[in-house]
């Protein structure tokens, strides 16, 4: 169901690989537009705040890149995966209260789940971007292989 207010004009889901350039490709569109007509979301956010707040941790700490995430990082899918089948709309309700902007950017949409509450909620003011990167180029950024990190697509209704 959607929040009340009002409703976006526009609303791109965008999916990725790590280091693709999600963020890039949002940040760059939100400073072309202006920060009075577009928001970025993020999907990860209310996740790890609600984490942090059940497991008195320290929500900046688990929003950087971090040994202090990683040590979290198992326990954290878990439960997340708990709340999602318990409501799938839970994160994405949570990411959009409150945000009056007529376009929205959701910059790391992960689950067809998300997709399905999105376009349920809002019709279509809503589209897909899928951001690609080529290995080397993720690598350039930082990207490192690490087991246990990577999902197949069809785990837990994961996008690849």
């Amino acid at each position: 169901m959607a929040p009340q207010g009002g409703a976006p004009r526009l609303v791109l889901l965008f999916s990725g690989k790590r280091k693709s350039g999600k963020d890039f490709v949002t940040e760059a569109l939100q400073s072309r537009l202006g920060a009075d007509i577009c928001a970025i979301l993020r999907l990860s956010g209310p996740l790890k705040e609600q984490y942090a707040q059940e497991h008195s941790l320290d929500f900046q700490r688990l929003l950087d890149a971090s040994t202090y995430k990683e040590a979290y990082r198992r326990d954290m899918i878990r439960w997340g995966e708990e709340k999602r089948q318990a409501d799938p709309g839970f994160f994405c309700r949570k990411i959009v209260e409150g945000v009056s902007q007529p376009i929205w950017l959701v910059s790391d949409t992960r689950r067809v789940s998300d997709i399905q509450w999105f376009q349920e909620a809002y019709g279509a003011a809503v589209q897909t971007v899928r951001v690609f990167a080529s290995e080397q180029s993720r690598q350039q950024r930082g990207w490192v292989f690490t087991p246990g990190k990577r999902r197949p697509a069809s785990s837990g209704g994961h996008l690849e």
